[in-house]
C-alpha cells in the first residue's frame, strides 16, 4: 500500500545539485518572464495605451466573459450603497478591526517623518517626506475574493496622504460585471470611491497610461497572477509609472524538532490554498518532523473543499516541498536563499533564529503567530514581495506611498570649510563651472571683508 506524501521530498539541502536548488528557489519568476506570456501581455498593454476604454472592454469580454459598456467601468455610488446591505455585520466588524490595526502600524511609521540635523557648524542637512501624488491599487479576484488585500493596500496609501487613489478590480468572470461587495465596503471605509472594473493586465495598463475613464497614476501596486506581475514589469518600459512586483503567494516555515506537526501542517496549507501557482515550503533539521507533517497533511487536506485541496497539493507537492538540513544555521541559509513572502519560525527559541534571518517579506515568531493572523488582523504588511524580491524590497506600508526629498542649507562658515573639498573634486573630474560656483563666492566674501 502506497502512503500519500503531499509534501514533495526535496531531500537534504547539502546533497542537492545546483539545478535542484534552483528548481525550488526560482519558483514563479520563470512564468513571469515567459516569452509567450510577455508577448500576450504586451499586446494587451499596447491596446490599452492606444485605445483606452475600448481596449478595457475588449479585454473583459475576451478573457473574463464580462460584457459591459464604458459607463459601467467605474463602480457607481448605488453599488457602494448596495454593497453595505449585502455583507454580514460580522464582516464589517472584521474589516474595521483590520483597518484599525493597519492604521496603527502605519501611523507609527509616519511618525518618523521629515528630519534634519547640523552635520557640522553652519551646515543643515535632512529630508522632507511627502506623499506620492497618485497611486493605483490592483485588487485581484478570480480564484477568490480579497477585501483584505484592499485594506492592506488602501490603508497605508490613505495614511500616507496620497491625494488621488484609483482601484482596479477584475469583476467576477462570466458575470454582468459584479465586484465583490466586501471589497467595496473596505474602499468605502477608507474613503476611496474611484473603483473600476478591468481585466488584470488591461487594468494595470489603464492605471499606467490612463483612459477616458481611469486616471493615470504615478505608482501601481498589488498582488496578482503571473500575467498581472508581467504587466507591471512591462508598463515600466514606457517610463510612465513605478511599480512594486507582488506575484503569487508563497510561504516558508523554518522548524525544528520542538515544533507541533499538527500546527505545521495547518500553517503550510494557508498560503498553499491560494492557487496552483502558490508555493509552500518546510525547512527543518528534523527528518521525524517531516514524516509527522506528511501524515497530518493527508488528514487536513481531506477537510478542504476539492478546489482548494487541489491548489494546495500543487503548492506543496510540485512548487514547494520539504527540505532537510543539518542544523538551524543551515535552515536559515536556505530561508535566506528562498527569501519568502511569508515566513514563520517554529522553533524552540524563535528569536535566536531571527538573528540569522536577513531576507524575508515578514517573519512570524512562534506557532501562535499564524500567517492567517498576519493576513487579516495583525496590522503588519501582508502585501509583500514575492519570487525572491524580499532580498531587495519590503512590504507595502505607508513608506511605499511616500518619497523623500533631500534638503540642505549652508551658511558662509560651512561654505568656507567645504570649499577646498569641492575644488579638489571639480579639478579632478574636469568641471570648471562647478568649481567657479564655489570659488566666486569665496572671492566675493574676501572682497567684502577687505
Amino acid at each position: 500500500m502506497t502512503i500519500e506524501r503531499p509534501l514533495r521530498d526535496r531531500g537534504p539541502w547539502s546533497q542537492l545539485s545546483a539545478d535542484q536548488k534552483a528548481d525550488l528557489l526560482d519558483r514563479g519568476a520563470a512564468r513571469i518572464f515567459d516569452p509567450a506570456l510577455r508577448d500576450g501581455v504586451l499586446s494587451i498593454i499596447e491596446d490599452v495605451r492606444d485605445h483606452g476604454d475600448e481596449a478595457l472592454l475588449r479585454a473583459l469580454k475576451t478573457f473574463d466573459g464580462v460584457d459591459i459598456t464604458a459607463d459601467q467601468i467605474r463602480v457607481s455610488d448605488e453599488e457602494f450603497a448596495e454593497a453595505r446591505r449585502q455583507i454580514a455585520p460580522e464582516l464589517v466588524t472584521a474589516i474595521r478591526d483590520l483597518i484599525a490595526h493597519l492604521r496603527a502600524f502605519n501611523e507609527n511609521l509616519v511618525g518618523a517623518g521629515s528630519w534634519e540635523f547640523e552635520s557640522e557648524p553652519g551646515l543643515l542637512v535632512g529630508e522632507k517626506v511627502s506623499a506620492i501624488a497618485s497611486a493605483g491599487l490592483f485588487v485581484p479576484s478570480g480564484k477568490g475574493s480579497y477585501p483584505s488585500v484592499m485594506a492592506q493596500l488602501g490603508t497605508p496609501a490613505v495614511v500616507a496622504g496620497v491625494k488621488e487613489l484609483a482601484v482596479v478590480v477584475p469583476p467576477i468572470p462570466g458575470s454582468d460585471g459584479q465586484v465583490d461587495p466586501a471589497v467595496l465596503v473596505v474602499a468605502d471605509e477608507l474613503g476611496i470611491r474611484n473603483v473600476f472594473r478591468a481585466n488584470g493586465p488591461a487594468g494595470i495598463a489603464a492605471l499606467a497610461f490612463g483612459t477616458e475613464t481611469i486616471p493615470k497614476v504615478r505608482k501601481v501596486c498589488g498582488p496578482g497572477s503571473a500575467p498581472v506581475a508581467c504587466a507591471q514589469i512591462e508598463v515600466q518600459r514606457f517610463g510612465t509609472v513605478g511599480v512594486m512586483l507582488l506575484g503569487p503567494s508563497e510561504s516558508l516555515i523554518l522548524a525544528d524538532a520542538a515544533a507541533d506537526p499538527y500546527l505545521i501542517a495547518a500553517d503550510l496549507l494557508t498560503e498553499a490554498e491560494h492557487g496552483p501557482d502558490s508555493t509552500s515550503v518546510l525547512v527543518t533539521d528534523s527528518a521525524d518532523l517531516i514524516e509527522a507533517v506528511q501524515l497530518e497533511l493527508v488528514t487536513q487536506l481531506a477537510d478542504l473543499p476539492d478546489q482548494r485541496a487541489e491548489y494546495a497539493r500543487t503548492a506543496l507537492g510540485v512548487n514547494g516541498g520539504a527540505v532537510l538540513t543539518r542544523s538551524l544555521e543551515e535552515s536559515a541559509d536556505v530561508a535566506n536563499a528562498f527569501a519568502p513572502e511569508h515566513m514563520q519560525i517554529a522553533t524552540a527559541h524563535p528569536r535566536e533564529v531571527l538573528e540569522l534571518i536577513e531576507d524575508a517579506g515578514e517573519v512570524l515568531l512562534g506557532q501562535d503567530t499564524t500567517i492567517s493572523m498576519a493576513n487579516f488582523v495583525i496590522g503588519c504588511p501582508a502585501a509583500l514581495p514575492t519570487s525572491g524580491y524580499a532580498k531587495v524590497s519590503s512590504g507595502i506600508t505607508v513608506e511605499a506611498f511616500q518619497k523623500k526629498t533631500a534638503i540642505a542649507q549652508a551658511d558662509t562658515t560651512a561654505l568656507r570649510r567645504v570649499a577646498d573639498t569641492v575644488v579638489s573634486f571639480t579639478q579632478h573630474e574636469g568641471f570648471p563651472a562647478h568649481e567657479a560656483a564655489v570659488t566666486r563666492r569665496i572671492a566675493r566674501l574676501e572682497t567684502q571683508r577687505a
